[in-house]
């Protein structure tokens, strides 16, 4: 029967498709999430949203660069099997079957290409926020000193980078990283000159850090209030780590920097003097929502 001839090659496919099952089943081997022994809810680090995205994407790199081979390997297996029990040879079958590995070959080159690229930008991101971490960090002191930092904040449709408490306010810090312009010469650009509504980079423009800050205050000056029934002085830092900050026509209630000695400048930000009654309920509040 004709139909066997393509329906007996497929034997040949069965090693092939245990092996995908057993690619995909150890694609989450890695998984660097960690919960607490005492209320099992999700500890969180500096950077812990971009560190899960981080393994996700190192997931889908594992995923591709294992199962690709897999795949692109099928067509040709499969045309093999048919070589073996078809009656005549179609080479116009056999082109097919190579011009489908081919195909299969580009996408996932393109894929591994597209996670690759998407690692390195991760990375570079998750860089720049423990560096911001670390300097915030120097805030702490016993619990006494009425400086206190969150990181990793759950918002409305995001996380809040890091969220610092003290004594004048309380502070939204995100941090947004992009790389250095390499001039022709082979020096580094990295002069960003602060707009009202824009960021000027040397080859490029952004609104989308200071749209995304402001937005991130706007929502935890509004949950803060709904929570604690009273309103809570709250600004936004954009901080862009490696960079030079030029402030030509800078807004008020913004402040950028590019992340050094952020724990000195803080400090001398005094929006408004917090009871102790009003920094305490700010602390509990946003420790309910992001356990420390």
């Amino acid at each position: 029967m004709a139909w066997l001839e393509y329906l007996l090659p497929l034997i040949f496919l069965f090693p092939l498709a245990a092996t995908a099952v057993i690619v995909v089943g150890l694609r989450n081997l890695h998984d660097a999430r960690v919960s607490s022994p005492f209320d099992a809810h999700p500890l969180r680090e500096p950077g812990q949203s971009l560190r899960d995205r981080l393994d996700r994407a190192f997931a889908s790199l594992f995923l591709n660069g294992a199962l690709g081979p897999i795949v692109i390997m099928v067509p040709l297996v499969y045309g093999m099997g048919r070589m073996l029990f078809a009656d005549e040879q179609n080479w116009l079958e056999w082109s097919l079957y190579g011009a489908l590995s081919t195909l299969l070959v580009l996408v996932f080159c393109f894929r591994l290409i597209r996670d690759f690229q998407r690692i390195r930008r991760l990375k570079l991101g998750l860089a720049c926020e423990l560096a911001v971490g670390q300097e915030l960090e120097r805030l702490i002191h016993p619990e006494s000193h009425p400086y206190f930092v969150f990181h990793d904040v759950p918002g409305a449709d995001d996380t809040l980078d890091h969220v610092a408490i003290t004594p004048h306010g309380v502070f939204v810090i995100e941090t947004w990283a992009r790389s250095p312009t390499v001039l022709p010469s082979g020096a580094e650009d990295n002069r960003v000159t602060v707009e009202r509504e824009r960021l000027r980079f040397p080859d490029w423009n952004e609104r989308g850090p200071l749209r995304d800050t402001r937005r991130s205050v706007r929502w935890l000056t509004v949950w803060l209030e709904k929570e604690l029934g009273r309103a809570v002085p709250v600004k936004g830092v954009l901080a862009l780590p490696g960079w030079q900050i030029e402030h030509a026509e800078a807004a008020d209630d913004l402040l950028v920097v590019s992340g050094d000695a952020l724990a000195d400048r803080l400090p001398e930000q005094r929006l408004a003097t917090l009871d102790d009654a009003t920094h305490d309920a700010v602390i509990a509040a946003i420790h309910r929502r992001a356990p420390r």
